[in-house]
């Protein structure tokens, strides 16, 4: 089977380690970040790219900002991102922000405060896998309060099983999906991309049909082999099918954004 999980004593569970992670990049509410740039992704928009994560995807180019979090990035207040994306997105006529890089939801409170201090004309767009908000509905409730929020959920395969194998983590697929639930209960705005290299992907089609959400919309989510990425797929003998997945995605791609599109 390809998704036989390797390495099987090495799994983690993504609820400790995010708290684990917090304890590193947290402290009141403030958090680190590594990088604050001007992006052309979503047409151009401005970004803070935050330290820690709660998964450990093989194909995640982010790097030392995840698996070193201890020594990297520095501390920042929420307004203090604020001000950071505010300036970038007036400098390059940007209408929109979002975080990147790690997992935003990590540091609950700096989050809330952090939008808080986004101003309403400017869209903020949060970039998640979503595991902390299917955990907990209060945390989808208090970010509903926020107009100007888009969330983008990375589904991370198509099942537990290539969830497992993708990212090396016992569980977290099933909160995945319940953030999906509970996004559409609170009216937020979202989309979802997904990360698999299966090429059928009718199983995930039907159980997001089943939970009443079968009219989302799902981009494919390309993977690009940076050398860093590339070296550790290389490693964990999976390579192959990131190629392979990555050649399909050209061949088959919809629009220009290199992203296959799915509303079924």
């Amino acid at each position: 089977m390809i998704f036989a999980i390797r390495y099987l004593g090495n799994m983690y569970n993504p609820l400790e380690l995010s708290k684990k992670t917090e304890d590193i990049v947290i402290n009141g509410n403030r958090k680190k970040y590594y990088r604050f740039r001007p992006t052309r992704f979503y047409g151009g928009i401005a970004t803070a790219d935050t330290v820690g994560c709660n998964l450990r995807c093989k194909f995640c180019w982010s790097g030392n900002s995840v698996w070193n979090a201890k020594n990297a990035g520095k501390i920042y207040s929420p307004q203090q991102v604020a001000d950071k994306l505010h300036e970038l997105a007036r400098i390059k006529g940007y209408n929109q922000v979002r975080v990147s890089g790690g997992e935003p939801t990590i540091g609950r409170k700096h989050l809330i405060e952090l939008l808080e201090n986004i101003g309403e004309d400017l869209l903020f767009i949060l970039e998640t896998n979503g595991v902390l908000l299917g955990t907990d509905k209060t945390y989808v409730k208090e970010l509903s309060k926020f107009q100007n929020l888009h969330l983008r959920v990375c589904l991370k395969g198509c099942n537990q099983e290539e969830f497992s194998w993708l990212t090396g983590a016992d569980e977290g697929f099933e909160y995945q999906l319940k953030s999906l639930e509970y996004l559409r209960d609170e009216n937020l705005r979202f989309n979802v991309a997904l990360v698999s290299i299966s090429k059928d992907k009718q199983e995930l089609f039907n159980r997001l049909t089943e939970m009443d959400l079968g009219r989302i919309m799902i981009e494919d989510e390309e993977i690009k082999l940076y050398p860093l990425v590339r070296k550790r797929l290389e490693k964990e003998g999976i390579l192959h099918y990131f190629e392979v997945c990555s050649a399909y995605l050209v061949l088959d791609s919809l629009d220009t954004t290199g992203k296959t599109n799915y509303i079924f």
